[in-house]
């Protein structure tokens, strides 16, 4: 059904050519709203126009005043010098930042400074007792902690006139801070209107711990650093490129690419902005050539500083959204695997917006993983790691996958990498190969999905349906290989009881998943009633099955018959989180952190503590309950289904984190019975 499309595809899109790219568009400083993103993006414009795609920059303002959905803007930025030099005690000076050889250098959005400071080390400052006995006005901060909250308690309530940061974020399991001695981690302050702006430095972690070795001498002078920032925080604007492949509707299905991030910055996410470059070019070339024919759909293609840029287009073209079917996001897909250490992922929708993606675009990367053939001749396999991985949102998918949107949209993405974020994501770490197969991939979903009708639609629904008993399947046999391990009969009840809820839930995501398939066809009533009743008649059958193999286990233990499992204890966050009921008052998912400032220092300690306790929760369950929230459902129910989605419940979290939306103002907490 695909295959004509994936052949045509591979016969004209070149790898090479998207690194090519990436070469190029990494050479830009592409921080959010700076001259050296609209520079990157007006390349983008001149590439696609060139090869015959329309394309057009869309600039939105700028400024702290304006406001997309939920997401705060905030001013253009440009730096033009920036360096750092450690003072030392015969009077030279030891280099240890400048911006005109590494822009990572720099905390960016920085502003001007011009003297000598004395140094303060801090281990991460995240904390106030870390400040006992310590005095901080005047001077710069060294630390390794979150800069945001060293910002909050260094510079805004001691008075210290800037940060140095000397931390590398850990990547597990391919990284550690000394995995990286000599790189500089991407680091960036975001002011709102109401914030002191400072200035800071990033410095490596060998650089960190000279310097913190320094200051440990008591022999030794306190060290002191000689700053120059020369830039400036502006009214400005923020540029989105979108480019066109019209089809014979108004519907539409869209890909995204983030272009910003620092110069040099290759893998994240100059290699997604050139695939989708090259993906456009290659369909554009095959439609223009007769190839492939015009689509019923048109094709949008979007390169958008991350996040905000998508916030920005989408919440001012509300009324096209209806026509969006589906989407696809591009994230750090050109990796040398053997360098990066990652593997190639497709990242599923979240489960409250199902749809016919998943399935499709997992079957197309089925057909690209099998290309080499064995010994024999039988059978194929990748020449690359790759994995399916649910939902944990972090790039522009999550918007538009939100259910307040509407726009089912897995991303691509490798992961993990070891050089994520730093001054070493460079050009030598980008494969043509890997290039190749995102591309190869993304063209032939976009254009399937342009081009669908009923016919496409139909053979869709019976891969769906084919996926799904394989998947219910597997889940039901995982429970049954756990209760063969069970001693007690009480685990037994309560693995009965997991096991229906865990197939209601999946039973309902793959009823309405084929329900979406009337966004292809009209035509597909009929066929769809049918496939949902395949699914309820399937699902009957497996629990049964489960039930029964629980059954004889339990018989093996002498347990005639299995009791009723006791409900869940209740304690005082799942009572408050049975009669809470958040409703949403934005489209789009909703980012607390930017509004931070605006708290009293008790509401910002105790924020940063709700955080802390709950570190080991999956960052993923509060957006995950976002989505869930329709107005109706209890935080009680909303806790159960994000559990069911994610295997994961933290009922006080939940709570507190929509208490704290809504003294924000980001949505609305009504009380239910």
């Amino acid at each position: 059904m695909f295959k004509p499309i994936l052949e045509a595809v591979q016969r004209e899109f070149s790898g090479q050519a998207a690194k090519d790219q990436v070469a190029i568009i990494s050479q830009y400083h592409r921080i959010q709203a700076s001259p050296g993103y609209r520079d990157a993006a007006t390349h983008c414009q001149w590439y696609l126009t060139a090869r015959g795609v329309s394309a057009v920059i869309h600039a939105f303002p700028a400024t702290n005043a304006t406001r997309y959905w939920s997401s705060n803007l905030f001013q253009e930025w440009d730096a033009s010098e920036a360096m750092l030099h450690l003072l030392k005690e015969d009077g030279t000076e030891e280099k240890l930042a400048d911006y005109r050889d590494t822009k990572i250098s720099l905390i960016q959005r920085s502003t001007p400074f011009d003297g000598e400071v004395e140094v303060v080390v801090l281990e991460d400052g995240e904390e106030e007792a870390d400040y006992d006995g310590l005095d901080v006005a005047g001077k710069i901060v060294l630390t390794r902690g979150d800069i945001h909250r060293v910002y909050q308690l260094a510079v805004v309530r001691r008075g210290a006139v800037g940060i140095l940061f000397d931390g590398i974020r850990a990547v597990p399991p391919i990284r550690e801070s000394l995995d990286l001695p000599d790189a500089r981690q991407y680091t960036s302050f975001w002011w709102s209107e109401g914030d002191r702006p400072c200035f800071g430095f990033v410095l490596s972690p060998r650089q960190g711990l000279h310097l913190r070795r320094r200051a440990a001498e008591k022999d030794k002078p306190v060290p002191r650093v000689r700053a120059h920032v020369q830039s400036r925080l502006y009214d400005g604007m923020l540029e989105v490129v979108s480019a066109l492949i019209e089809g014979e509707t108004d519907e539409e299905v869209i890909l995204t690419a983030h272009l910003c991030h620092p110069q040099h910055s290759c893998n994240d996410n100059a290699s997604g902005a050139a695939v989708a470059m090259e993906t456009a070019r290659t369909l554009n070339t095959l439609i223009q050539q007769g190839k492939l024919p015009r689509p019923k759909r048109s094709i949008l293609f979007l390169w958008v500083p991350e996040i905000t840029g998508t916030y920005a287009y989408l919440a001012t073209h509300e009324d096209d959204i209806p026509q969006m079917i589906a989407g696809l996001n591009l994230d750090m897909v050109g990796e040398n695997q053997d360098l990066c250490k990652s593997s190639f992922l497709i990242e599923q929708p979240p489960m409250s917006m199902p749809s016919f993606v998943s399935a499709l675009i997992e079957r197309v990367r089925e057909d690209l993983i099998s290309g080499p053939r064995s010994h024999s001749g039988m059978g194929g396999y990748p020449l690359f790691r790759h994995a399916v991985t649910p939902f944990t949102g972090g790039s522009d998918h999550y918007i538009l996958s939100d259910p307040s949107v509407g726009v089912p949209t897995p991303m691509l993405i490798q992961w993990p990498d070891k050089f994520y974020h730093t001054s070493e994501d460079t050009l030598d770490k980008v494969d043509p190969a890997m290039l190749t197969v995102v591309g190869d991939l993304a063209a032939t979903y976009l254009y399937f999905l342009a081009n669908a009708g009923t016919a496409e639609a139909t053979w869709l629904g019976y891969e769906m349906a084919a996926r799904y008993r394989r998947d219910l399947t597997k889940t039901m046999q995982a429970i049954i290989t756990e209760a063969m391990a069970t001693e007690t009969g009480p685990k037994l009840s309560e693995m009965v009881k997991r096991a229906h809820a865990r197939a209601g839930f999946m039973r309902h995501h793959a009823q309405q998943a084929t329900a979406s398939l009337t966004r292809l066809s009209q035509d597909m009533g009929n066929f769809v009633a049918g496939l949902q009743q395949r699914i309820e008649d399937f699902t009957t059958e497996e629990v049964g099955l489960t039930s029964e193999a629980l059954r004889r286990r339990g018989e093996a233990l002498g347990i005639s018959a299995l009791a009723e499992p006791s409900d869940r204890e209740e304690d005082t966050w799942e009572t408050r989180a049975r009669h809470l009921i958040p409703r949403r008052v934005y489209r789009g998912p909703v980012n607390p952190g930017r509004l931070i400032n605006r708290l009293s220092q008790e509401e910002q300690d105790a924020w940063h503590r709700l955080l802390k306790e709950h570190a080991e929760a999956p960052r993923v369950l509060p957006v995950v309950a976002l989505f869930w929230a329709d107005g109706q459902r209890t935080l009680s129910q909303i806790a159960e289904l994000v559990e069911l989605e994610t295997g994961h419940r933290d009922t006080e979290l939940l709570v507190r984190y929509f208490e704290f939306l809504a003294q924000v103002e980001l949505i609305e907490l009504k009380s239910g019975e």
